[in-house]
Order: structure tokens, then C-alpha cells, then sequence
């Protein structure tokens, strides 16, 4: 799709959406191809589909969902999808969790130029912050980060009770979703809804909506090497 096609397809999601949010992912974009030259943010590197599998792919959960509160993003890498999602809905206090040193010095000039408020950047690993900041967030989400098996335990810890985690995951989603029923429920959640949807050209897109229904036990997370080598 052209950028404006884009546009008008996020526009929808966010019928007040304004001027100047379409020229802050502009910027955004911007942004991004220049940083890339000299680092590996993305191998998305033409403005159309930035736009397209980028911006509209990290904004499509939000059709089902109404963000609100605090959110997190677990291992955002490019700010995807939490700098997308703090650019379209503005009162969200959103926390970017990315353990790339460089991939943070990135979030935060987008978020300076931007003039972004309410938005902070942790350079640490999730179980790491998770020791600090355990059932915080109202949301919490990551894109094409890890396994759901793995992604569960980095994640759902950090979620308070009633809150929502939202794993955005590609075709094979829901199979990824059979195998982590025993750790969701392990971790506390249950899947409350699934949105499959495909954007032109591209894979389908499973996001899976689960919804916290009680306190992860404390000795989850575990460290990421025991997380890794023996998923829940």
C-alpha cells in the first residue's frame, strides 16, 4: 500500500487521528532509514512499507483493545510496537524494554525529536526488570520476540491482575498459542481473543490477547538461561 492508503487504514483504527501524528511517524521514518545505514535496526528500508508492515502491523491489536494506563513493550528493538503505539494514543505511559545498548540510543533521539512524554527507555532484559516492577503495567506486548513458551515468562510477570498481554505473532500463531497453554495458566492468564488478519502481500498476523486473571507465581521469571533451556 502507498503511504496515504496507509494512512487512511490507520485512520480507521483512530478516527481522531491528526495531522500532526501522521507527521511524527513521517519523522519517525525518517529517522529509522538514517539510523539503519549505520546500525541494524530493520531490514525494512523503503518509506511504503515502513509504513505498511511496520506502523499499521504494530497498531493492528488496537482495533480490538482500547490502550489506556501504563503499558510496556518487551524487547522492542526499533520502538515496535510501543513507539507506534505512544505516537497514536498520547496518554498512554509507555515503557520500552530493549537490552541493545545502541537499538535505546536510537528509542531515545526518536523520542526527543518527537518530543514524546510520559515514555522512558530501560536498557535491561525483562526478567531483569520484572524484579523491580512485577505486576505493573495494565498492558504488556512484544513482536517478534521469542517463542511464546519463552515470551510468556518474560512477559505475563510483569502484567498486573486484569490486565492484558498481547503477543503479536506471525502464521503460526496459534499453534505457538497450543503449546504455551500450560505455561499461561501456569503464569496466571487465559486467551481471551484472537485476531487474525493479513496485511497486501505480507504473512498472516495472529495477535493473541490473554488476559491476566491471577498473580504469576514469585519465582517466575526465571533467569533467561533456564527460561530458554526449559520452557514452562
Amino acid at each position: 500500500m502507498e503511504k496515504l492508503e496507509v494512512w487512511k487504514q490507520i485512520q480507521e483504527i483512530f478516527p481522531d487521528a491528526d495531522d500532526l501524528q501522521r507527521q511524527k511517524l513521517d519523522v519517525y521514518a525518517g529517522l529509522l532509514i538514517e539510523w539503519n545505514r549505520n546500525m541494524n535496526l530493520t531490514a525494512i528500508t523503503e518509506p511504503q512499507e515502513i509504513w505498511e508492515k511496520h506502523f499499521y502491523d504494530s497498531l493492528l491489536p488496537l482495533r480490538e483493545v482500547r490502550l489506556n494506563g501504563k503499558a510496556a513493550d518487551i524487547g522492542t528493538g526499533a520502538g515496535f510496537p510501543g513507539l507506534v503505539w505512544k505516537i497514536m494514543v498520547p496518554d498512554v505511559h509507555m515503557t520500552l524494554i530493549e537490552p541493545t545498548g545502541k537499538r535505546c540510543r536510537f528509542l531515545e533521539e526518536v523520542i526527543r525529536t518527537l518530543e514524546l512524554k510520559q515514555v522512558c527507555v530501560e536498557n535491561c532484559r525483562a526478567e531483569e526488570y520484572a524484579a523491580e516492577h512485577r505486576e505493573s503495567f495494565d498492558f504488556v506486548t512484544a513482536r517478534a520476540v521469542a517463542n511464546l513458551r519463552v515470551l510468556s515468562e518474560l512477559c505475563l510477570p510483569l502484567v498486573r491482575k486484569d490486565g492484558l498481554f498481547i503477543a503479536m505473532k506471525g502464521s503460526k500463531g496459534r499453534q505457538e498459542a497450543e503449546e504455551a497453554e500450560h505455561a499461561c495458566k501456569e503464569l496466571g492468564a487465559v486467551l481471551e481473543n484472537i485476531q487474525d488478519i493479513a496485511l497486501p502481500g505480507a504473512d498472516a498476523r495472529v495477535n493473541l490477547f490473554y488476559r491476566k486473571t491471577k498473580l504469576s507465581p514469585g519465582k517466575y521469571p526465571r533467569n533467561y538461561g533456564q527460561i530458554k533451556k526449559k520452557p514452562l
